[in-house]
């Protein structure tokens, strides 16, 4: 068949077929028209066939190749390996609606506990709050609800997930998935099991069951594949129904040294530098997400804490580290980092970490724990490093303070990293290399002529079995030091185009252009450089 109609074939033998790949063909268009999705080689889609001549499904093949923006390529497969593939898209959707055929005969009376039967809900409704506490506790020990659950927390940590959503839409529960910080809907459930799974996840987090009006916030954790994994949950009330959103943290990822998180080697010294002074602040700036904890916990992790007294304050407290007297600010109940520092203060303390500087008192304390002889580590939020400076006179901490007690300042954004193979070449020429000589015109001939730029960059594009072209993250940093210059300048009270101008000249590079020099190294895609 292979040599009358001039497709070559190919076995799968042993070869796995990732999930990324099987998710461009739907399960149900695969099995109606027998072709299945091989793999991606330079940017080419390779499809697997039983039967070429198939007129219906080469026109199904042209509208998903267009919708997946993939040119095809057609390999003969035999009936073996295509049922092969298919029993390789059986994962999560599948476990999900085993569970929920599961509920379902539960529901309609089966052997196992009663889903909240209609008759018992109007018994319940009768004895108020103590019935409906009652009910949700039935609802939550359902074996097929603790199932789905602990389905989609599998599903969510092996896909390198950071966050999972289950929100309740209008006829339908949507679960999506937040990978290298794009989320994507993985799972669509029924609207009526909404309830229970919010429940089940309340009942693991140790939420109230029957407070549904407020958000409320807590914690569980998990075995998964033998990993100790940690969840932060959140809950959110909506029109339809509360919405759920859990942090995976990763122990055993957990914290990185700071070598690993794809700073440059003067940034990293610059680091150092700070750690070994013996007070001080470490200022770390930029918006949600951007991985200022991560750098806060590698800078923590660096200290020697059988020598040292390190406390923190957080909210929340995302990894525990060996030797560190982490501690949870809670406001509700008035312990705010404020009144945290002031209590760390008395705990004799050589190290304090504050998980974020957010207002005048807070700004006001940790500045005086920093000319109190302790070294001060905190987050802030600012668009830059150089804005960390108007930022704390903003909060009413005065120029004369601010000067002696910051040290170092540095601000972070997360961009996407090109897969390994992947990425097309673009040469640095015509109006890309005036912008990359505007971008360094600033910088004095000294430093500029030492930065490794290249002549090409490097566009997103598919690589074997990586369909996005990209695939995880990393920082990209500007940091200075304080010095006797820039202290004087911040006594005088210069603007912060004043200040930025100083720091150029003595060589600061800006996170775009941290941006560029790792998408010369092939680290990061082009496309990232234009969001900074």
């Amino acid at each position: 068949m292979a040599s009358s109609s001039q497709i070559p074939k190919i076995k799968i033998g042993e070869r796995k077929i990732p999930s990324e790949i099987l998710s461009i063909i739907p399960e149900e268009s695969a099995i109606h028209y027998k072709f299945v999705p091989l793999g991606i080689k330079r940017g080419v889609l390779g499809i697997g066939i039983i039967d070429p001549d198939n007129i219906e499904a080469r026109d199904a093949l042209n509208f998903i190749s267009a919708k997946a923006r993939y040119p095809f390529k057609l390999f003969l497969i035999s009936e073996e390996d295509f049922d092969k593939v298919i029993s390789m898209y059986k994962g999560l959707s599948e476990e999900v609606t085993k569970a929920l055929s599961q509920l379902d005969e539960v529901s309609s009376g089966g052997p196992n506990v009663s889903f909240a039967l209609d008759e018992e809900d109007a018994a319940l409704k009768n004895k108020g709050e103590e019935g409906e506490k009652v009910k949700e506790a039935k609802i939550v020990e359902v074996a097929p609800i603790t199932k789905i659950v602990a389905t989609i927390l599998r599903y969510a940590t092996e896909g390198n997930a950071s966050d999972v959503h289950i929100e309740r839409m209008r006829e339908s529960v949507r679960v999506r998935f937040r990978v290298d910080g794009v989320l994507n809907t993985s799972l669509v459930l029924p609207a009526k099991i909404h309830q229970a799974v919010v429940a089940r996840i309340k009942l693991l987090s140790n939420m109230k069951l029957d407070e549904k009006r407020k958000p409320q916030d807590g914690r569980f954790s998990a075995k998964i594949e033998g990993r100790k994994i940690d969840f932060r949950v959140s809950t959110f009330p909506t029109y339809f129904g509360e919405k759920v959103v859990m942090r995976i943290l990763d122990q055993e990822k957990g914290v990185k040294p700071l070598d690993e998180l794809g700073m440059s080697d003067d940034s990293v010294a610059m680091i150092r530098r700070a750690m070994n002074k013996p007070y001080g602040m470490i200022l770390i700036s930029g918006p949600t997400g951007s991985g200022k904890s991560t750098t806060l916990y590698s800078i923590l992790n660096e200290f020697d804490r059988e020598k040292d007294n390190v406390l923190s304050l957080e909210d929340p407290i995302e990894y525990n580290i060996e030797g560190v007297s982490q501690s949870q600010v809670r406001a509700d109940i008035g312990y705010t980092f404020a009144s945290g520092l002031r209590t760390t203060l008395r705990q004799d303390p050589d190290i304090i970490m504050v998980g974020e500087i957010r207002d005048a008192e807070t700004a006001g304390l940790a500045v005086q724990a920093a000319l109190t002889g302790h070294l001060v580590l905190a987050t802030i939020h600012t668009n830059n490093a150089v804005g960390v400076i108007p930022r704390l006179i903003d909060m009413k901490v005065d120029p004369y303070l601010i000067a002696p007690t910051v040290i170092l300042a540095m601000a972070q954004r997360l961009v996407g990293m090109l897969c390994p193979g992947a990425g097309t070449k673009v040469p640095v020429e015509g109006s890309l290399k005036l912008m990359i000589e505007k971008q360094f015109a600033d910088l004095p001939a000294e430093f500029r002529d030492k930065l490794p730029l290249g002549k090409e960059f490097y566009r997103v594009s598919p690589g074997p079995d990586c369909p996005s072209g990209t695939r995880g993250r990393i920082a990209v940093t500007e940091v200075f030091e304080m010095d006797k210059e820039l202290e004087n300048a911040i006594l005088k009270g210069l603007p912060e185009v004043e200040l930025e101008k100083i720091l150029r000249a003595k060589g600061m590079l800006k996170m775009r252009e941290d941006a560029i020099l790792k998408a010369f190294k092939k680290l990061v895609p082009f496309e990232e450089i234009g969001g900074l």
